[in-house]
């Protein structure tokens, strides 16, 4: 296949380039290099014949016209996105500019070179978005397809409003789309303004390592990679018009994740004294929901997959990443907002 990735030099859209060059695939990755986005994140591959980049930001619907009939991939894999919560809580303006109209324009773009085509039924719009549309969770249940949306950030709400978006595309135009809605990822790469990268270079640094509230707050955790896996099997092999979340079958409160974290440091980095004594309760996000948790039932039974990666496995092999790659994260903090204290303006 020929897959245009939008935010491949992000976190998780660089997982899906590496992988989809890796096994045959050619990729256009579409980036506009905002804060979070870094080519170093898809150097292993930027001298493949298979990958091409171009800068364009997804709200520039001429640059994407002149994209879509240059290289005329077989799928869009629509992964650029503004997505730290907090940044939307200071600033949500960003977060319906990119999320909401860039998604449109995408769509518009995409709809002209599926039907300038003649429609091809094989084309796919694989938009990919987050558990967090489904709003906040109690102790039990999980999150299925059919969850009624109930967003609590401007981030979350802003990420429902492109997955109504899509569907009525598919609906009102027939453009052919799947969609999936991931639990938190984390892994290799990570921007060191999310919780994993940040317990692990404030412990480093020796800091104190930030801890919203009491740390009860509960997530499913999925390796990065093993979701780029299930991306790319969803943009091959799912229904057209059907959409499928995509968990890692790893829930763990906030305060466990973060003690985990700090005894893989003791046992890889030993230090003086015990990285957990760094642990600091802050005040809690505004709005920070409860838990979130996955049902992958579907993608299970419809299309074989399944996490290979425990949330241990995935920790441990984070961590290495980290502690051999100092020269990438060391790049990223004079960015703006790393290491601050974001989304307190509420």
């Amino acid at each position: 296949m020929k897959l245009l990735v939008t935010g491949g030099a992000g976190f998780i859209g660089s997982a899906v380039v590496r992988l989809a060059v890796a096994r045959g695939h050619r990729v256009v990755n579409v980036d506009a290099l905002t804060y979070a986005a870094c080519l170093d994140n898809v150097a292993s591959v930027a001298d493949s014949p298979a990958y091409a980049f171009e800068q364009a930001d997804i709200r520039d619907r001429a640059a994407l016209d002149r994209i879509f009939s240059t290289h005329q991939p077989d799928a869009v894999m629509h992964l650029a996105a503004e997505s730290h919560v907090d940044r939307s809580i200071d600033g949500p303006g960003t977060f319906i500019d990119t999320n909401i109209t860039g998604t449109y324009t995408l769509l518009e773009s995409a709809r002209a070179y599926w039907q300038g085509r003649g429609k091809p039924g094989d084309f796919r719009f694989h938009h990919i978005s987050t558990d967090e549309v489904f709003g906040s969770l109690g102790a039990t249940g999980l999150f299925t397809e059919t969850t009624p949306y109930d967003p609590r950030s401007p981030y979350s709400a802003s990420k429902a409003a492109s997955d109504h978006l899509v569907r009525a595309w598919h609906e009102t135009y027939g453009l052919p789309v799947v969609m999936t809605n991931c639990s938190n990822n984390y892994g290799p790469f990570h921007f060191p303004e999310k919780l994993v990268p940040v317990v692990i270079l404030n412990a480093l640094a020796g800091k104190p390592i930030p801890v919203y509230g009491q740390g009860e707050n509960i997530r499913d955790w999925l390796f990065v990679e093993d979701h780029a896996d299930a991306l790319l099997l969803v943009a091959q092999k799912g229904a057209n018009g059907r959409s499928y979340n995509i968990g890692g079958e790893n829930e763990a409160r906030n305060i466990d994740l973060v003690t985990m974290i700090c005894a893989i440091l003791d046992r890889q980095r030993p230090a003086n004294r015990p990285y957990s004594s760094l642990i600091t309760h802050v005040s809690d996000r505004p709005g920070h929901d409860a838990r979130y948790a996955i049902d992958p039932s579907r993608i299970r039974d419809e299309l074989g997959w399944r996490p290979s990666v425990t949330l241990e496995q995935g920790l441990e092999r984070t961590v290495a990443w980290y502690l051999e790659n100092e020269d990438w994260w060391r790049a990223l903090q004079s960015r703006d907002g790393v290491g601050m204290r974001l989304g307190v303006k509420a």
